[in-house]
């Protein structure tokens, strides 16, 4: 497969670039995901998935939840460095990609955020990655929430403000880690939630802690030389015996947790990491149904979406959520495939 298989063409103003008011009045492209050519689809609001599940599906959801990993600061000569804390090391430490002019060099400190922290240079790890450590051993998650910025993409053309600490997180975000958010959850308020479970849906829950592996672009132009970061997830134990003896379709809410659930269905490995690549052609153990919202062209969910509905069919869809004036991207409109 090639990498211009995936591409199409989005104007600009059709990425979204801030949430609606309310989280579920986004609009939602429901495809079938079997049928010929052209799909057809039905353009509904994402509240509609109260009655578009299917009776008695299990829903799951990645209750990720994204921290402020991203800091602005400067090196000792002035030199501006930006910071985006990716995952967890050992003994403390944390794996971190850092935008600077020149060479940075072990036990150098950069002063964060307008000296609100000190961040240590341990060791280059290569691709722009160091290994770092905060001053006075102070824990990366405490700096990120006391003086970090949601690491919002870049595609958001603005800066991050105070309210995206709330709207670029799902209404169920619990453990904290990722550096994205799970975005097809973000549609999801509370009370529709809860009329789910009134009307027979049972909810499930994953963690994925979204990172490099879910947003790094392909570089290469045969897809099959790409090669996915790992990413951490864990299954909990119930949603374990959820997935033994589903009580209906399981469906995944959001390309995460499509990575989740095959990663462990491929593995038995129910907490770990996955650098798991689903690419059209891969065989589905677990998801039936996917909740997701519309992706960057040539990017790996872009090509996991094709493997679940197929190439064609699903850039039939997204040429016709163009024609219809669909939001694109993380704030943007969301799509159900069943």
């Amino acid at each position: 497969m090639l990498l211009s298989d995936f591409d199409f063409d989005l104007p600009p103003e059709q990425i979204a670039q801030s949430p609606l008011a309310e989280r579920d009045a986004s609009r939602l492209l429901v495809l079938e995901r079997e049928g010929g050519l052209p799909p057809e689809v039905q353009h509904r609001t994402f509240a509609d998935v109260l009655e578009l599940l299917p009776d008695q599906a299990l829903l799951v959801l990645n209750e990720a939840r994204v921290i402020p990993a991203r800091f602005l600061g400067q090196r000792a000569s002035g030199g501006k460095v930006e910071v985006l804390l990716i995952e967890p090391g050992t003994k403390g430490a944390w794996e971190a990609l850092i935008r600077c002019g020149g060479s940075l060099r072990a036990g150098e400190e950069l002063s964060l955020e307008e000296g609100q922290a000190t961040l240590r240079v341990l060791g280059k790890l290569g691709g722009g990655r160091f290994e770092v450590t905060f001053a006075d051993d102070e824990d990366a998650l405490a700096a990120a929430e006391r003086c970090g910025r949601m690491p919002l993409p870049p595609y958001m053309r603005r800066d991050a403000d105070a309210k995206d600490r709330e709207t670029y997180q799902t209404v169920y975000a619990r453990v904290p880690g990722a550096i994205a958010a799970p975005t097809a959850g973000l549609h999801f308020t509370p009370e529709l939630l809860a009329k789910l479970e009134e009307r027979g849906v049972t909810i499930a829950r994953v963690v994925l802690h979204v990172g490099l592996g879910t947003f790094l672009p392909v570089r290469e132009e045969r897809v099959e030389d790409h090669v996915m970061h790992h990413e951490r997830y864990e299954v909990p134990e119930a949603t374990q015996a959820l997935l033994a003896d589903p009580p209906g379709p399981v469906i995944a809410c959001g390309t995460t947790v499509v990575r989740t659930l095959e990663a462990f269905a491929a593995s038995g490995v129910a907490q770990g990491s996955t650098d798991l690549f689903i690419t059209p052609g891969y065989e589905f153990q677990t998801v039936q149904g996917l909740i997701t919202n519309f992706h960057l062209p040539k990017s790996t969910l872009l090509m996991l979406v094709s493997a679940f509905a197929g190439r064609e069919r699903v850039l039939a869809a997204y040429e016709e959520a163009v024609r219809e004036g669909y939001r694109f991207y993380s704030y943007g409109d969301a799509m159900l495939i069943r």
